[in-house]
């Protein structure tokens, strides 16, 4: 498995499901997380969260990751992540954190990499 990934918005990509899943070809996690990712509107399949992590380019992401502005904006910046930038925390990341499930743990993780990158100046 890969060392730690982590998303622009925070979310650690190499503990997501949806990537463990697609990585270690566990095709019963990845039905079970597709499962609890469904609603009774929107059926996900298996096939719908085949991920290689956010930071991919070229390689596959999950429907909602493919279209994601925070992802977006931190490749056209070419940030590591959204911790790097200049207007962190900026509406667009705000906005994502409140729609996801682990927003306090996707906003820790900037946190902490937003203080370690700030006492190194």
């Amino acid at each position: 498995m890969a060392e730690k990934m982590i998303a622009y918005c925070g979310l650690v990509c190499t503990e997501c499901p949806a990537y463990v899943g697609t990585q270690t070809g566990d095709e019963e996690l990845l039905e079970k997380t597709a499962e609890r990712w469904s609603t009774p509107e929107h059926k996900i399949r298996p096939d719908d969260i085949l991920c290689d992590g956010c930071r991919a380019v070229g390689k596959r992401l999950t429907g909602f990751c493919s279209c994601c502005k925070v992802r977006s904006c931190g490749m056209e910046k070419g940030l590591e992540n959204c911790a790097c930038c200049d207007e962190y925390p900026c509406k667009t990341l705000e906005e994502l954190w409140g729609f996801i499930k682990a927003r306090e743990e996707a906003k820790a993780v900037l946190d902490e990499i937003r203080a370690k990158e700030q006492g190194r100046r």
